[in-house]
């Protein structure tokens, strides 16, 4: 399963927190909004691959949530929760921007099964599911990834950081950036996990190999690229 970060948009506290640790336990991570104002704030300040809407909402209907979302311009796949369960609500979802709808009360292996193949139809639309950088690649869907052919055994957290990487080859990417795409808004990014974390990706995908891949920049973070002769 490919790493991706999700926004659950859920005012009932015990149904946000059910489905943050489905999620989570699934390899995803996951930030909380319970209003739509809120969700709409979090989409504009960071980059999600999915958003959970629930219809009935606080402060304003999920239906209007998920037009704002797309008028400001969020292009990825949104997927709406209700209670409602007949047709006239389902096209309204449809058509306020949702691409899929999922009827309250439901089982989580089917919300598990709706959020992967939303995200497999955006990775299959986008940039494949296999990542390629120098001799590294890694495929999303069996979860593996090779370097010089030779197969690396990562953790879940090793995999989605390096993933991380892959998607973003020669740019420098600071420790908040990494913190919030491959842990989630709460982790506190001055701490020093990320840096045991970047080591331990190192002594599996570059110490073995004459050609080191993953680079320091001093002040700023960690950076994919290859060194030039």
């Amino acid at each position: 399963m490919p790493y991706m970060r999700v926004l659950v948009v859920e005012d009932q506290r015990k149904m946000a927190r059910f489905i943050q640790q489905g999620l989570g336990e699934a390899g995803y991570s996951v930030d909380l909004a319970e209003t739509g104002s809120s969700a709409e704030l979090m989409a504009a300040e960071n980059e999600y691959d999915l958003v959970i809407l629930d219809v009935m909402l606080p402060d304003q209907n999920g239906l209007d949530t998920a037009r704002h979302l797309r008028n400001d311009g969020f292009e990825k796949p949104i997927l709406m929760l209700t209670a409602l369960s007949g047709t006239k609500d389902k096209v309204a979802g449809l058509d306020s921007g949702a691409d899929d709808y999922l009827s309250k009360p439901f089982e989580f292996d089917e919300l598990l099964a709706r959020v992967r193949a939303l995200l497999r139809r955006q990775t299959t639309g986008g940039v494949g599911s296999v990542l390629r950088f120098e001799d590294i690649e890694m495929d999303l869907v069996k979860r593996k990834a090779r370097r010089a052919n030779q197969e690396l055994t990562l953790t879940q957290k090793e995999f989605a950081l390096l993933e991380y990487f892959l998607r973003n080859p020669d740019r420098p990417l600071t420790r908040t950036s990494i913190a919030e795409h491959v842990w989630d808004a709460r982790f506190d990014s001055d701490s020093n996990v990320i840096d045991v974390y970047i080591n331990m990706l190192r002594k599996k995908v570059d110490q073995p190999f004459p050609t080191k891949l993953i680079h320091t920049v001093v002040g700023v973070g960690y950076v994919l690229k290859r060194e030039p002769h």
